[in-house]
């Protein structure tokens, strides 16, 4: 076999394994409430809510995008967006709404929790003038509130 024949023979066979190895599954749909415990370095122990809301306008097969908020205890809100690939995370949100805001960034992973559920671990970074502030955060999402079945009059 000659090196022409052997380099036809791998392109061929590099053709059909690509659109395995190219295929992705599309990410789950991580929207929700998800109630948070965490620690940093200034405030110690805390707990907060943030809110994912899937933004499918810019949301692709492979990468997710959420618009963020989150509200803590003493009823402080930030917003920001966050963005997933598989059950990798990666967010960011204004600590202020000054003109020259500081952001907070952030990165974690997901874990399925139940049938329908999530929670993920985050590990974030908030710049300040003391040289800035690190600490992670579990959150878990809230379920979904049901509304029990109602007996119409005439079936009673």
């Amino acid at each position: 076999m000659n090196v022409k024949s052997c380099l036809t023979t791998l392109v061929l066979l590099s053709s059909f394994s690509l659109p395995a190895l190219s295929a992705t599954v599309a990410s789950p749909d991580y929207s929700g409430e998800y109630l948070c415990k965490g620690n940093n370095v200034t405030v110690g122990d805390y707990e907060v809510t943030i809110y994912l809301k899937k933004n499918r306008r810019n949301s692709t097969a492979n990468v997710s995008v959420y618009d963020l908020a989150t509200h803590t205890e003493n009823k402080q809100s930030y917003t920001g967006q966050a963005i997933t690939r598989g059950r990798q995370l990666a967010m960011t949100f204004k600590l202020s709404d000054a003109k020259y805001a500081e952001f907070s960034t952030g990165m974690g992973q997901f874990t399925k929790v139940g049938k329908s559920g999530w929670s993920f671990k985050n590990d974030y970074y908030e710049p300040d003038d003391t040289g800035g502030n690190y600490g992670h955060e579990t959150c878990t999402m809230k379920p979904l509130q049901t509304t029990p079945n109602t007996t119409p009059a005439n079936k009673r």
